[in-house]
């Protein structure tokens, strides 16, 4: 099968990153259903309206990839992080669908024995901690799976909603990575492609990598 021929779903395609790589899937000629609660405002021709949590294996039965793009910023919506990354994996389990998960920054690595975290560092902000953990959780969850080709995708610390698509980034591991002028930040556009990169390119199942600005 070539690359134009991918068959995606994008969950929590009406978010900000969710939009985007539906855009960057359609862009490049591939088969994306965009997976909504309500009314689709992505470049998808095809949605499918459902909670993420209501999706079951026979809705993402026949998909090449599932990208889970959902997200949580309240006291109410950050558990969604875990469980729908938790639940999307039940789905495909045992299945050849690949589960692509927009992570977070908060436990990349930030000494080479792998035993500290951006999120326990000093500063650290307090607020951020639960949204940081929930991600975590999910990157947890997924380590402890052998039935699922789950890749996890961690961006920056610093990563910008409203920055340029430079078209460029760097694809880095599990400890957190600077840039050239030493920074740690990407933008919802330049991660987006990568996300689709790595559909294209079927690599790092079941690993997490992470993604930095040139």
């Amino acid at each position: 099968m070539s690359e134009k021929n991918l068959k995606v779903a994008v969950v929590a395609a009406n978010g900000r990153v969710g939009q985007l790589v539906v855009e960057e899937t359609t862009r490049r000629g591939m088969d994306v259903t965009a997976v909504v609660r309500g009314e689709n405002k992505t470049a998808a021709e095809k949605s499918l309206v459902t909670d993420a949590l209501g999706l079951t294996a026979a809705d993402l039965a026949g998909f090449d990839a599932v990208v889970d793009a959902a997200g949580g910023w309240t006291p109410e919506t950050i558990p969604a992080i875990t469980n729908v990354a938790v639940h999307l994996a039940d789905c495909v389990a045992g299945t050849s669908t690949r589960l692509v998960v927009v992570g977070g920054a908060g436990s990349l690595f930030v000494n080479p024995e792998h035993t500290a975290t951006v999120d326990q560092g000093p500063d650290f902000p307090e607020d951020w901690k639960p949204l940081s953990a929930a991600h975590g959780a999910a990157l947890a969850n997924l380590r402890g799976r052998a039935d699922v080709a789950w890749t996890y995708v961690s961006p920056a610390a610093d990563f910008q909603a409203d920055g340029e698509r430079t078209g460029e980034y760097t694809l880095a591991g599990e400890e957190l990575t600077l840039n050239a002028t030493g920074q740690s930040t990407v933008s919802y556009a330049d991660y987006a492609i990568a996300i689709v990169d790595l559909l294209e390119s079927g690599e790092h199942v079941c690993e997490r990598v992470s993604v930095v600005s040139k």
